[in-house]
């Protein structure tokens, strides 16, 4: 993953982002960004991702799943609108573009991402010296420490939350519309913290989170988000007048571009985390029944039906 987290990072100078954007149609269908500090870090993802799959496969052709591969390649193109497309340079002119283009870095590229288990493939493209290398790194105690306690579940979905609130607030909201810089910075924490996010609730749930877990989590992220979205939808003053200039070439007001904004993160950004906690649920009933199944088996001849259905009560 760090070659994306590098791609946001890099993405710009210090200098103070332009004004001017596209302004029409015309200007827009050609307002792609292909800065060097982004392209090059998402290309080599891609060429070290695919160096890994064809390694992996080489070795036992059964290694990556090709669902594994899709997602990834899913995530990988989600990305691409997000930060190459002209959705990026909208973002500068309209408030509803910009939640469009976070919305795809946190709601479709991380658990695409996430999905396609990109890890793994990411080492094997690497020098055996420099992948052995990392792998003793990973097991440090400090490092292995940091990370068991920023995937932990409940610490994931708090960096996750305070991040998306943090942001929306009016004064670090308007930096990120002064200075790339911090621009780029809230994208790379978008995008991290999406990543650790959906890991813990997707891998989390095959440990100690469990699929009940999972969808509380999943409904509770919902039910916030949906919240500051709400908050964006109806309020009667504008949160963010560095937009007041820049809006009138869309025939929108700051007002309704900024309620446009909030009802792209509450309707449609609250279905996809309503989709992936039923899908979660469903999930759940489905090894609930497994384990039900499973344990009826084992019943002796003995045991009646009613003693039966006490006991894979207390499984599911």
């Amino acid at each position: 993953m760090l070659p994306l987290l590098v791609a946001l990072v890099t993405q710009v100078s210090a200098h103070e982002i332009e004004i001017a954007g596209p302004q029409n149609t015309s200007e827009l269908l050609r307002a792609w960004t292909f800065e060097p500090g982004v392209i090059i870090p998402i290309v080599a993802s891609a060429v070290l991702y695919s160096l890994g799959v064809f390694r992996l496969r080489r070795a036992s052709p059964k290694s990556v799943r090709k669902s594994d591969i899709v997602y990834f390649a899913l995530g990988w193109a989600a990305l691409v609108l997000a930060l190459v497309s002209p959705v990026h340079a909208w973002g500068s002119v309209l408030f509803s573009a910009h939640m469009t283009q976070h919305e795809l870095l946190m709601l479709a590229a991380a658990p695409l991402l996430v999905l396609g288990r990109p890890v793994v493939p990411f080492l094997w493209a690497l020098p055996r010296s420099w992948a052995i290398t990392l792998a003793r790194w990973s097991k440090v105690g400090a490092w292995e420490t940091t990370w068991r306690t920023i995937s932990n579940p409940v610490v994931a979905w708090i960096i996750h939350a305070v991040v998306l609130w943090a942001w929306h607030a009016p004064a670090l909201f308007e930096a990120t519309l002064e200075n790339e810089s911090i621009h780029a910075l809230q994208h790379a924490s978008f995008l991290f913290s999406a990543l650790l996010f959906w890991w813990a609730v997707i891998h989390g749930r095959q440990r100690a989170l469990g699929f009940g877990l999972a969808v509380l989590y999943m409904f509770t992220t919902a039910l916030h988000s949906g919240l500051l979205g709400a908050l964006l939808t109806f309020a009667n003053s504008v949160w963010y007048p560095g937009y007041a200039e820049r809006t009138a070439a869309w025939a929108l007001t700051p007002l309704e571009d900024q309620q446009i904004g909030g009802l792209i993160m509450w309707i449609p950004a609250g279905l996809v985390y309503i989709a992936a906690g039923l899908a979660l649920f469903a999930g759940w009933l489905r090894e609930s029944e497994a384990r039900a199944r499973s344990f009826g088996l084992a019943f002796p001849n003995g045991v009646n039906s009613a003693e039966q259905s006490t006991a894979m009560d207390r499984v599911s």
